[in-house]
């Protein structure tokens, strides 16, 4: 019995102190979340899913945090109307809105709009932390804001014109643009270890959204899960929202910030190989400049940002 244990454990201390192999399930993990927002159509409805997942997860990642928690939530209390906003618009607002979208449009389009967070996060820091952005950072934004504009106008320009936008594309940018304002304000969380602000988070996400699940329920949209829905809820609370959330913290532990960013690259490259590979989703020319666009730029953003 030993014996199994011992190479698993040893298995797990050779992943934990691996950041290339941690941040990469990382990105994974978070580009499966857009193929898990497609299964779970007719599955488990939008506010079932969202309030759910963080219901869910709220064990484990107290778990984790145990050992700070009661030290973190005596600052955490005096930071309330903080916490209360970064949990409502980075974490409710933004899975109501990513599981919805989802029902109107493409894993594959979930992925690649994702994309602009990084560009829409230097413009934001620029305008309001007056940040330096270098010439390499504003191409590689304005990339990545043409390759999402291409998934929106579903590559006929005519649309832009017509300002004629796919309803869930558009809803995924607006949640893009919640999350973009809950990492900016990422700079001003209090000085407490990053399991305890995870915590507090993910208990108001649950609060915050109950009242969404309520008024599935009274206005007739509540879906009792399904096996493949408690499947999608399972892959929610317990990967994107507990393990990739550990997986990055270690990340950015072993090699810092700047370059555990890099990775994000891959979240809509991935989630474009998985939704054309796994879902069969038709992958058209228009797709193939836009993740050209967007991954092209995220990286030339990152290499203005090192240098």
């Amino acid at each position: 019995m030993h014996d199994d244990v011992a190479p698993a454990r040893r298995n797990w201390l050779a992943l934990w102190n691996n950041p290339i192999a941690l941040l990469s399930l990382t990105a994974l993990i978070w580009a499966g979340h857009s193929l898990v927002g497609r299964l779970a159509i007719g599955q488990i409805s939008p506010m079932t899913l969202t309030c759910g997942r963080w219901g869910l997860a709220l064990a484990p990642i107290a778990f984790a945090a145990r050992h700070t928690l009661r030290r973190d939530l005596r600052m955490l209390r005096s930071h309330w109307a903080y916490v209360a906003a970064m949990a409502t618009f980075g974490f409710t607002a933004f899975n109501a809105l990513f599981y919805v979208a989802a029902h109107r449009t493409t894993a594959l389009n979930l992925s690649i709009i994702q994309g602009i967070v990084p560009a829409l996060v230097l413009i934001g820091a620029r305008l309001i932390y007056g940040a330096r952005v270098g010439l390499l950072q504003a191409l590689g934004a304005m990339a990545t804001i043409v390759g999402v504009a291409a998934i929106a106008a579903r590559g006929e320009w005519e649309s832009l014109r017509a300002l004629a936008f796919n309803g869930g594309d558009l809803m995924i940018l607006f949640a893009c643009v919640l999350y973009t304002g809950y990492t900016l304000g990422l700079r001003r969380r209090p000085k407490v270890s990053g399991l305890g602000f995870l915590a507090a988070l993910a208990f108001v996400a649950f609060l915050t959204s109950a009242p969404l699940l309520a008024g599935e329920i009274a206005s007739g949209g509540f879906i009792w899960p399904t096996p493949t829905g408690f499947l999608a809820l399972a892959y929610a609370a317990f990967l994107p929202s507990f393990l990739a959330q550990l997986f990055f913290m270690r990340g950015v532990e072993l090699i810092g910030p700047g370059r555990a960013g890099v990775f994000v690259n891959l979240v809509p490259l991935f989630g474009a190989l998985m939704a054309v590979g796994l879902l069969g989703e038709p992958f058209a020319l228009y797709h193939v400049a836009a993740l050209a666009l967007v991954v092209g730029g995220i990286a030339l953003a990152q290499t203005g940002a090192s240098r």
